[in-house]
């Protein structure tokens, strides 16, 4: 989940002052970028800074040990693949030893970890080339186990290998059974490998079916077994050697980021250390920009490959480069060029990425195969889906607004940059011209962000007053108030959350929900994040900068609270109406997390509930009433049940016909739920007016406008947030009577 992130001076100086006295510790570093002695600044900075300041530091011992090397050692191996039983019998020596190996910078565990793990990584290409070397028998009685967390290591390397073999397998044979089934034109289809999918995903098999009718009309070219089994294996033999391809681009600080975050997410599941260029990325998750040349770069073996243009971007702009080209060299200005074959992927995008302004050339090589230069001027670009976006919604002569918030983004480098406040305000004024009479703020799967933000977008909803109380260790409370007396939108509204709506979305809805501003809609409660993280730069704590970038460290500093006392750490928001959801029975909140902080409750803030709502309790037993009438949401729910029991279900048959027969099954009661993927609303969703004008000469945006108005079209969600604010609208005298007393008469 992303961080909800706070930079007050007044917390932000504390923790300067306290860490101020580690900088005499670090006064002389090596000059030598590679020299081992990094590591070791790095783990003793790292925990100095944590233990001062953190909101409630865990105690550096034996228990504190234990979860490390837990962690520690599933990130490394999570599919039991690469270790032995022998390893961990070696390694367990240190099991309860990792907390004095910190305090004494002893590096010897992860060293032997490493080293070890390389050795076995390479031993593995050699597994996985011998079983697709040759034909694999589909016709022996064999089963395989994917709960990897319950299984135990192998106990040598032949019981290693006959792993390799079965993993292997299972995912050949379910290529294979995928192509038997379309060339026998069989209700399935092609590439849904069912078997190898989570069991949140089994529904979406449903989903391409009639994509799998449309292939059936053409005629698909007729191909023996022999064929089709050995393009599986081929296919299996690509992807596996992309995998380690991608293991091989990593290097050993790579995997020591691995141990330090092992370490540093024991103190709670927020706290995590950002290695140089994932600092970057984080920057660039929460502004929504950066400086390049907007493109989408994946590795594919030696190569690097063109995916997809960021709409408005120079890249996009100069219509020279095309997804799928492969970038053979890079330079930068009038330099010579340098060639990035078989370079490591985050290379390549440092050479790419560059100040606005200057030039980058690109030698790439066409979808035909032609060679060419490209010359790009970089530019700020604008990552389009990381932003605020609305839609009018349409319904029996009615206006509606649709706001969508991924995340709470702000700039912290440019306050007069753009912010999720600043676009949310600007997307209900341009709703308000569009004449809507409700809004809906859609922030489901929307993992949180910056804390100015929200509090400005709740204050948009209420006259004045709290909107979050804060909490640091061992000081008073602190309350965060919208002072600003104007109220953007006054009008009926809907919040809409889900199992993944965190943070600051937590804390948009609490405040919303305690004001009695508007509806909570959605899962039966939201993730349960209740803490605030600061971004602390490590390298300011390094006088000699010529040891090279140390990274930033992101830890838990402060807890919030919802002004009515409660934490929504754990417990998360609960909706004022529960809507029956695909993940209603999987466990995955922060209450499912170990090492998560506890809840508690403060006293309330001083604060007046808003006194504009009108049928609010109307619209709440109505929609409760529709919503238990439904046969729709009955079939979802009942759905989410079967995918809570298929999660414990792992041990597969490895014989074709025993496979086939057990996917058919599964495939049979997924056909039950496949109306819930089909279902269609009867709303209208238009682009607003700027948007329309935009698209006149952006096709990329104009797709984009369109694949969301569809999924929004087949969003039942959506249509009962709908029905709730037609609920809210105002009636007065005998009509609002007769609709309180006639169910009938309420729309669905």
């Amino acid at each position: 989940m992303n961080a909800i992130l706070i930079f007050m001076k007044r917390n932000y100086k504390i923790i300067l002052v306290v860490l101020a006295l580690a900088i005499g510790l670090y006064s002389f570093m090596p000059n030598d970028k590679n020299d081992p002695e990094k590591d070791k600044v790095l783990l003793e900075l790292l925990t100095f800074v944590i233990e001062r300041g953190h909101y409630d530091p865990a105690a550096i011992d034996d228990t504190f040990s234990k979860g490390v090397y837990k962690d520690y050692i599933q990130a490394l191996d999570p599919s039991k693949r690469f270790f032995l039983q022998s390893d961990l019998d070696e390694f367990a020596a240190y099991e309860t030893r990792i907390d004095d190996m910190i305090n004494t910078k002893d590096l010897s565990f992860f060293d032997l970890t490493y080293t070890r793990l390389m050795q076995r990584i390479k031993e593995s290409k050699n597994y996985y080339k011998d079983v697709l070397d040759k034909p694999i028998d589909y016709n022996v009685a064999e089963t395989t186990n994917t709960d990897y967390d319950k299984l135990p290591y192998a106990k040598n390397t032949a019981e290693l290998q006959e792993r390799w073999r079965k993993q292997i397998k299972l995912s050949t044979l379910s290529s294979l059974a995928d192509k038997l089934d379309l060339q026998e034109n069989k209700d399935k289809p092609a590439g849904d490998k069912a078997v190898t999918k989570t069991s949140a995903e089994l529904q979406d098999a449903a989903r391409k079916v009639d994509k799998a009718k449309e292939k059936e009309k053409v005629a698909i070219e007729k191909k023996s077994f022999t064929e089709l089994e050995k393009e599986t294996r081929e296919s299996s033999l690509k992807s596996l050697n992309e995998y380690f391809g991608f293991i091989d681009d990593l290097n050993r600080n790579d995997w020591f980021s691995v141990y330090v975050n092992a370490i540093a997410s024991r103190f709670d599941p927020h706290t995590t250390y950002f290695a140089p260029e994932e600092k970057d990325r984080f920057d660039i998750s929460m502004s929504g920009k950066l400086e390049g040349i907007g493109a989408r770069l994946q590795k594919k073996n030696d190569f690097t490959e063109i995916t997809e243009l960021i709409s408005g971007g120079p890249a996009w702009r100069g219509k020279e480069l095309e997804p799928g080209d492969v970038i053979l060299k890079v330079a930068q200005g009038n330099k010579e060029a340098v060639d990035v074959v078989g370079m490591r992927l985050d290379d390549v995008v440092k050479r790419i990425k560059g100040p606005k302004g200057t030039e980058v050339r690109l030698s790439v090589k066409k979808a035909d195969g032609t060679l060419k230069v490209i010359s790009i001027i970089r530019d700020e670009v604008e990552i389009e889906e990381t932003y605020a976006k609305s839609s009018v919604v349409e319904k029996d002569g009615m206006k509606y607004g649709i706001i969508y918030l991924p995340k709470f983004y702000i700039n912290f480098e440019d306050p007069n940059g753009r912010d999720a406040a600043k676009d949310v305000a600007v997307e209900i004024e341009r709703l308000k011209k569009e004449g809507v009479q409700g809004i809906m703020m859609d922030v489901r799967d929307n993992g949180g962000g910056s804390l100015k933000t929200v509090v400005d977008i709740a204050g948009m909803f209420i006259e004045e007053g709290p909107i979050v109380q804060i909490k640091s260790a061992g000081r008073k409370k602190e309350v965060l108030y919208d002072r600003d007396r104007k109220v953007q939108w006054d009008g009926p509204l809907v919040v809409m959350v889900n199992s993944f709506s965190a943070s600051a979305s937590e804390i948009l809805a609490a405040a919303i929900q305690d004001y009695h501003r508007g509806i909570v809609i959605g899962s039966k409660q939201t993730y349960g994040k209740g803490t605030v993280q600061n971004v602390i730069d490590l390298n300011q704590f390094i006088r000699n900068s010529e040891f090279g970038d140390l990274g930033a460290l992101k830890t838990t500093t402060q807890k919030f609270y919802r002004i009515n006392g409660g934490s929504t750490q754990l417990e998360g928001v609960r909706s004022d109406i529960s809507m029956p959801d695909r993940y209603s029975y999987v466990k995955m909140g922060e209450r499912d997390i170990d090492n998560a902080m506890p809840w508690d409750k403060i006293d309330p803030a001083n604060f007046k509930p808003w006194e504009g709502a009108t049928n609010f309790e109307y619209a709440v037993e109505n929609s409760k009433k529709r919503i238990a009438q439904n046969p729709e949401f009955k079939l979802i729910d009942e759905n989410a049940k079967w995918i809570n029991d298929r999660s414990e279900e792992s041990v597969y048959s490895l014989k074709l016909d025993d496979f086939r027969q057990e996917q058919k099954n599964l495939e049979e009661k997924a056909k039950k739920y496949k109306s819930i993927v089909d279902y269609k609303n009867n709303l209208t969703f238009l682009s607003l007016p700027h948007e329309v004008e935009a698209m006149k000469n952006d096709n990329l945006l104009k797709e984009k406008r369109d694949r969301w108005h569809e999924s929004l079209s087949k969003d039942i969600y959506v249509q009962e947030a709908i029905n709730i604010l037609d609920d809210l609208q105002p009636k007065t005298g005998k009509a609002s009577v007769t609709m309180k007393k006639k169910d009938k008469m309420v729309k669905s």
